[in-house]
């Protein structure tokens, strides 16, 4: 498996995934690029677990480019909506990937089943993958609840519908240095730093 100060592309054309992802890697000596600089394809993720999805996206990334390649395939699930959205937290953004509409959409679907309990989380897998097909994964989550209104300007996607555990502001109410943290990513990310060194 891949050694620390290399390049690495990071398999993803998400801005808000690519920066936090890149500040992430940052402590670990590596040189991130995004996929989307190196213009590679978005695969289609036909796979039903976010391990599978970020497995998919890694090895892509990492075949085409022949670089180590790193792919994160995240997202929250709602306790009261089975687990959705999911593995499609994404697509229900729609192709404008407007998450104003995603969340409006979680909050019609809590609505509809009059839902009590607001229980939520954040999961993310990271996958890292080597030219040679070789990958690992790493998973972390962080449990919370939801709130409507959407509340805060900062972060991406389902930010500002997501308190975690302990706090009272979402995550779209806290600057990116209080936020980072306390995400699924970031615990992700330990467990993948934890094997880098």
């Amino acid at each position: 498996m891949m050694t620390a100060k290399r390049r690495l592309v990071v398999a993803t054309h998400n801005p808000g995934k690519v920066r936090e992802i890149g500040e992430l890697l940052a402590p670990l000596g590596l040189d991130p690029v995004s996929a989307g600089e190196l213009g590679l394809p978005e695969p289609e993720e036909t796979e039903s677990t976010f391990v599978g999805n970020a497995v998919l996206k890694a090895r892509a990334a990492a075949r085409v480019s022949e670089l180590d390649a790193l792919a994160d395939d995240s997202g929250l699930e709602v306790l009261a909506l089975d687990g959705a959205p999911g593995v499609f937290s994404a697509r229900w953004a729609g192709e404008q990937k407007d998450f104003r509409h995603a969340m409006q959409r979680v909050w019609d679907e809590l609505s509809k089943r009059r839902a009590s309990d607001l229980s939520a989380r954040f999961v993310c897998v990271l996958a890292l993958a080597c030219p040679d097909g070789s990958v690992e994964t790493f998973e972390g989550a962080v449990e919370g609840e939801l709130v409507w209104p959407p509340r805060g300007e900062h972060g991406f996607g389902y930010d500002p519908i997501f308190i975690p555990h302990g706090h009272t502001r979402t995550f779209g109410e806290m600057s990116p240095d209080e936020k980072r943290p306390l995400t699924h990513r970031a615990r992700a990310f330990a467990k993948l730093a934890a094997r880098l060194r």
